[in-house]
């Protein structure tokens, strides 16, 4: 078999190397090497950290290269930290990176390595548990609206931390299986057009889980608790019912089942519009109108995922 000469010398082949031929989903073969894979494994990156910006700028940029996948993430300067900025990145990095670890610190250096083995948390089980932590969370937002407890509010809040943590985890994943096919393969993803769902369904996941926190923030404006019978806990179950079933949906095979989660959430949302307070300007309406409309938020993403199941359940041609 003939190799592009140009190919060979970028990667530093040479005679008596092993090669890997490894068939696709789309009747192509995938050619590797050990030279690429090493290459691969660790992906280094420098940044300059710009004091001119805030710690928040400067963490957003960090957490980018963590999303494209650069293994080794080395924050440099030349002034040397604040002890403000250094325990900013410490932290923010501590609670929002899954598997970057601070493996070297100076004065004038934080260097960042990614710890993680994909091999132990594949994309499904990522997902299981955002999709665990947002249903909890909304559970216990519905909790505290009933009984006003301030405590499991607070604890709702903070859980959304987690789920962040999970989202962006998942996000490396997905970028990276789409330019290592055995990545993706190990993963738990089948076909590289899957990436692009599997992306639509985490943002949805998360952005529900920015609604429980939400609920939960009008809970603490509020005055009192709420009567358990009143309809806006009907409401709330209906939107958790067609939330969870959103998510089974991604291993139904019943397209029609699927387009039945899709109908069942819409009318949901619709319900939610009908349960209004009348008064808007009546002590705690306010937080109930927008409880409310978090609520309906939840369905609409519901939908949006069973959508994206009828979409990714297509037999590819």
């Amino acid at each position: 078999m003939s190799l592009p000469i140009k190919w060979v010398r970028d990667i530093g082949l040479a005679a008596g190397d092993t090669l890997t031929l490894t068939p696709m989903p789309n009747k192509t073969l995938l050619v590797s090497s050990s030279a690429t894979s090493n290459e691969h494994s660790a992906l280094k990156a420098t940044i300059d950290y710009i004091h001119s910006d805030s710690a928040e700028n400067n963490l957003r940029i960090l957490i980018s290269h963590y999303l494209v996948g650069y293994d080794v993430i080395k924050l440099t300067t030349k002034k040397g930290f604040s002890a403000y900025d250094r325990k900013f990145i410490k932290d923010s990095v501590r609670q929002k990176l899954i598997g970057l670890e601070l493996v070297e610190e100076s004065r004038n250096e934080l260097i960042f390595q990614c710890l993680l083995n994909y091999n132990d948390l594949p994309l499904g089980r990522v997902i299981k548990n955002m999709y665990g932590l947002v249903l909890s969370m909304l559970e216990d937002s519905m909790t505290a609206l009933r009984d006003h407890n301030v405590e499991i509010a607070e604890d709702v809040i903070q859980r959304d931390d987690d789920v962040d943590r999970f989202y962006l985890l998942a996000v490396r994943q997905l970028k990276a299986s789409i330019e290592d096919i055995e990545l993706a393969e190990k993963i738990g993803i089948r076909h590289s057009k899957e990436c692009l769902g599997y992306r639509l369904i985490i943002k949805c996941i998360e952005r529900v889980g920015d609604h429980a926190v939400r609920i939960s923030r009008n809970v603490l404006k509020m005055n009192s608790g709420v009567n358990g019978d009143d309809s806006i806990f009907k409401m709330a179950e209906l939107s958790l019912k067609v939330f969870e079933s959103s998510i089974d949906s991604m291993t139904e095979e019943d397209l029609q089942a699927i387009n039945k989660i899709v109908v069942e959430a819409k009318k949901v949302s619709q319900l939610g519009v009908s349960l209004e307070p009348q008064n808007c300007e009546g002590s705690d309406n306010v937080e109930l109108s927008m409880i409310l409309e978090s609520l309906r938020r939840v369905s609409e993403y519901s939908a949006d995922i069973a959508e994206v199941a009828i979409n990714m359940n297509i037999k590819q041609i």
